[in-house]
């Protein structure tokens, strides 16, 4: 292929199917005979089950079953668990929170699933779980991550003092805190990184079955990947091989990481397909899942920036509180330690970083990767704490982002946390930014806003993501026989586009017409290893499998084109253009669909014949690392409080963008998500209940249309050097940028009134707080 010669804003193949109603959700497969589940959960944050009585439900006509947390041990079932290992800063482990899909003692947060009750409908399940009868000793709850560490807090679990469950740290203690002692200057901050709440357009569902002549379950369940669900089943659930679990994902409405994980309830719907012997189907409720649905965020980092007197960086130190909820879910000790704290360097020089996490259990619902997964938050502190620290010294916050970039000749790079940049070029970003922005011209447009009563500000955050993901990736072509060409990959689309770029890259290898393209995925049977998607890693790692496999197919073709030409392999020659196979120098060919029919035909017939169908499993040797510049805009109403963003502008490096039109909608999707966190999105537990008091779209305010601007995006790409496409993943870029941008400029609009510092959410009431409390001081 020409290195870099896909470009092309070509439309998602996808959509016209969605459009038109024909995507198929797991809540769309039906099955015959289907029983329907439904969870009981507690409606206590923290309690002792002193009993479960189940007799009043089993009464309840078209009641099959209601399985309780000891059913689950009396069937020798084993835990939901976290797959990640962790060492504390003393050497020991990392405590643990073990799970079953159901409790049996204690209940530990708000929607802690006690029983699952099945059904012939989904009313008699509904009539059935408020029948079930639980006795609780209720307990005090700790629900305020500021407080829950601190000696004295109720516990979540007898086991984890003080609710911290791992005590971590990485980079060079001793060199951090001999620059911060000879530092000129050093600013210290301290901010919030709000818990959000995923929302995803469709809500988890599951349905299984289980094939008892063959012991084996199928479960079709909404995932960002099939295998680990199936693996996970398999060794830690059922204690069975792999090989009796099949796990289907279809069409899946969003994820942003919630959806990666082993859920209890898709454990307990293989459970009672067994134990009834008849499909089992659960599909949850909205507030439901603001109960259940893995969490995201949930940081307050205590910051320090030393500079020299020049305002050179020398060095930061950072103190994590990470917010875990009641239970460690999948990957979520990852999340504020190794995801989090790669990207703490940014674009900046620092000569040492010392980064300490601290994870704390409170009785809340599961903390766990949300779009960025840890490196949001990083980014959040540093840009907020540059800003902070330009006020403090005098010096222009442009300039001082400026003095400490890493330069494009310093490629690649080693940063102080041990990250290798291969390409990047801040400055130029920078510039492309402020240049797109009219900054220059700001205070102009500021001038016009206080005309009308109104403050305007503006913010500037310079991110760098660090994508993540599994080490290997496996894409399969097959040559079908109703002339299509099957594409089985190992990732999972969410809404990202995949169909369409995997069908553009296949297409420019091997030069079929991407309509003849058919993009297969989610079926663990027929695709027999996947890394699923996360860490924006899909195209970078499926795109490099898809350029083994189809170089495998060429090869193939080669050898195909010789049988039916009668040439020598060697004079045989592929081109991408009409995907032809020739005789060299003669006007002999045939196209690589036909071959492919003639030689499926001629195995068919018992005949020698080599077939073009391949698969490759590619090794994933380097990760990527995104970058851009966010510069936002705000207005603020200082009677009210309530923010306007009338202006954003992004210009992004996310090396080569095989459809801009697809990374653009990523973007604006990003961007769209960190503003809901940055001004919207409060999740607020009560301290004394531990209600979640934002458990629906009445009282949790997701971003509408009319709150967000038209976002400029502008790609300027420095072709990574570390894959062939030369591409970085930009699926995360744009919820790693714009909360930092946000809140900069929120700061900037209201500092003429001596506000300093904001924390996320900026809801109308906040903001309000902020001025007064400026005015009073």
């Amino acid at each position: 292929m020409a290195k870099f010669g896909l470009s092309q804003p070509v439309r998602r193949i996808e959509d016209p199917r969605l459009l038109v109603g024909g995507g198929r959700y797991t809540d769309d497969i039906a099955m015959p005979g289907v029983a329907h589940g439904m969870v009981l959960r507690s409606p206590h944050a923290a309690a002792k089950i002193l009993s479960i009585d189940t007799s009043a439900a089993m009464a309840v006509p078209g009641v099959l079953a209601v399985i309780t947390g000891k059913d689950w041990e009396a069937e020798g079932l084993g835990e939901i668990p976290c797959v990640i290992p962790l060492k504390n800063r003393d050497g020991s482990e990392r405590l643990n929170t073990p799970r079953g899909a159901l409790a049996t003692d204690r209940v530990r947060h708000v929607g802690d699933a006690v029983a699952f009750v099945v059904a012939e409908t989904h009313e008699a399940a509904r009539d059935g779980a408020e029948a079930v009868m639980v006795d609780y000793d209720v307990l005090p709850a700790a629900t305020d991550l500021a407080t829950a560490y601190k000696p004295g807090a109720p516990l979540v679990w007898d086991e984890v003092p003080n609710n911290t469950v791992f005590d971590w740290e990485t980079g060079d203690k001793a060199k951090a805190e001999a620059l911060v002692a000879q530092a000129a200057h050093v600013t210290k901050l301290t901010v919030v990184n709000n818990r959000v709440i995923v929302n995803s357009l469709e809500v988890r569902a599951a349905t299984a079955e289980y094939d008892a002549a063959n012991e084996k379950f199928t479960l079709f369940c909404g995932t960002q990947g099939s295998w680990l669900v199936k693996n996970l089943l398999a060794e830690s659930v059922f204690h069975l091989p792999p090989e009796k679990f099949r796990v289907v994902t279809p069409d899946v409405g969003g994820g942003f990481g919630m959806k990666l994980y082993l859920y209890g309830e898709y454990a307990l719907v293989c459970m009672a397909a067994r134990r009834l012997g008849r499909p089992v189907k659960w599909t949850s409720e909205r507030t439901e899942a603001f109960q259940s649905d893995t969490q995201g965020r949930d940081n307050i980092t205590e910051a320090e920036l030393a500079l020299d007197k020049d305002g050179k960086f020398l060095a930061l130190r950072t103190t994590n509180y990470a917010g875990m909820g009641a239970y460690l879910s999948t990957f979520a000790p990852m999340i504020p330690t190794g995801a989090g704290t790669k990207v703490l360097a940014s674009v900046y020089n620092f000569q040492a970083i010392h980064a300490h996490v601290i994870g704390v259990l409170t009785n809340t619902v599961p903390v766990d990767a949300y779009r960025g997964a840890g490196r949001p938050e990083s980014n959040y502190v540093v840009e907020r704490l540059i800003d902070a620290a330009a006020r403090e010294m005098g010096i222009d916050r442009i300039e001082l982002r400026r003095r400490n970039m890493v330069p494009a000749s310093a490629m690649p790079y080693v940063t102080a946390v041990g990250q290798r940049y291969d390409s990047g070029e801040f400055g130029a970003v920078l510039d492309a930014a402020l240049r797109n922005a009219d900054w220059a011209g700001f205070a102009a447009r500021r001038k016009a806003s206080e005309a009308k009563g109104r403050r305007r500000g503006i913010g500037v955050a310079y991110y760098l993501e660090a994508t993540g993901g599994g080490p290997t990736e496996r894409a399969e072509v097959r040559f079908a026989a109703d002339g299509m060409v099957d594409v089985l990959v190992g990732t999972q689309s969410t809404g990202q586009g995949h169909e369409t770029a995997y069908a553009m890259l296949t297409s420019h290898e091997l030069g079929i017409p991407m309509e003849k393209i058919r993009i297969v995925q989610g079926d663990s049977d027929e695709i027999p290893t996947g890394g699923g998607t996360g860490g924006a890693r899909s195209l970078y790692s499926e795109g490099q499998a898809i350029l083994l496999t189809a170089a495998t197919v060429i090869e193939k073709g080669k050898q195909a084109a010789s049988e039916h030409l009668e040439a020598s392999v060697a004079d045989i020659e592929f081109t991408t253009t009409g995907g032809r196979f020739s005789v060299v120098g003669t006007d002999r060919g045939v196209d690589i669909l036909s071959l492919a029919n003639i030689q499926r035909e001629r195995a068919a017939r018992g005949e020698s014949a080599t077939l073009l169908d391949a698969a490759e499993v590619a090794e994933i040797k380097s990760h990527t690392f995104p970058n851009g510049c966010h510069i936002a805009e705000v207005e603020v109403d200082p009677d009210t409080g309530l923010i306007e963003v009338p202006r954003y502008v992004v210009v992004d490096d996310v090396g080569h963008a095989i459809n801009p039109m697809i990374v653009r909608g990523q973007v604006h999707g990003g961007v769209a998500q960190g503003i809901g966190q940055a001004v919207h999105e409060r999740t607020a537990y009560d301290p004394e209940s531990g209600q979640l008091l934002s458990a629906s779209f009445m009282d949790y305010a997701l971003p509408r249309a009319e709150d967000l601007p038209d976002i400029e995006v502008e790609f300027l790409s420095v072709p990574c050097e570390t894959n062939p496409l030369g591409v970085k993943g930009a699926g995360e870029a744009g919820a790693v940028g714009s909360p930092p941008a946000l809140m900069n400029a929120l700061v900037d609009a209201l500092s003429t009134m001596g506000v300093t510092h904001v924390d996320m959410p900026a809801t109308p009431e906040s903001v309000w707080k902020a001025i007064h409390l400026a005015k009073a001081a």
